[in-house]
């Protein structure tokens, strides 16, 4: 695109994109830092294991498992590999269709899960809802919508 056809952001336009690119290079490690101290887990660990969780049999396909991590496929399947080396998720061909591989949680994986989640969502109000109004959650749920809306038209995660 030329230079001088670029649609500008004007300052209050850039406020918030700054804003929104400091909340999303800073939350990831606040996150992360929480869950390795009172979990021993990485967020994209316990972002995995929550998933499983809140599946139908603890279990979903890894490349389903991978989409709804936000993560690769080779990245999911290094981090299932170390949660298997922990004894809290295990891996199996899907009986269904032998093309694909399940991760299952194990019942030592949903222990660390329900035992990890009570700290981690009193992270997650603490640095991110406590210091909002009821009104600006309901605008930051409906903002992120609309984001994710254009950025993957197919996520799920976000349906009411």
């Amino acid at each position: 695109m030329p230079h001088d056809s670029a649609r500008w952001l004007d300052e209050e336009e850039r406020r918030a994109f700054l804003a929104l690119m400091s909340v999303t290079m800073r939350l990831e490690p606040v996150l992360d830092a929480q869950l390795r101290r009172d979990a021993d887990l990485t967020h994209f660990e316990y972002s995995v294991m929550a998933n499983l969780s809140e599946s139908e049999g603890d279990t979903r396909r890894m490349s389903e498992l991978a989409w709804l991590s936000a993560g690769s496929l080779p990245r999911l399947s290094q981090v299932v590999t170390r949660l298997e080396r922990r004894g809290l998720v295990k891996r199996t061909p899907d009986p269904t269709d032998g093309r694909y591989t399940l991760a299952v949680l194990t019942p030592e994986g949903r222990a660390v899960v329900e035992e990890s989640a009570p700290g981690h969502v009193e992270e997650v109000r603490r640095v991110v809802l406590d210091p909002l109004t009821r009104a600006q959650v309901k605008q930051l749920a409906a903002i992120g919508k609309r984001i994710v809306g254009v950025l993957d038209p197919e996520d799920r995660c976000l349906e009411d």
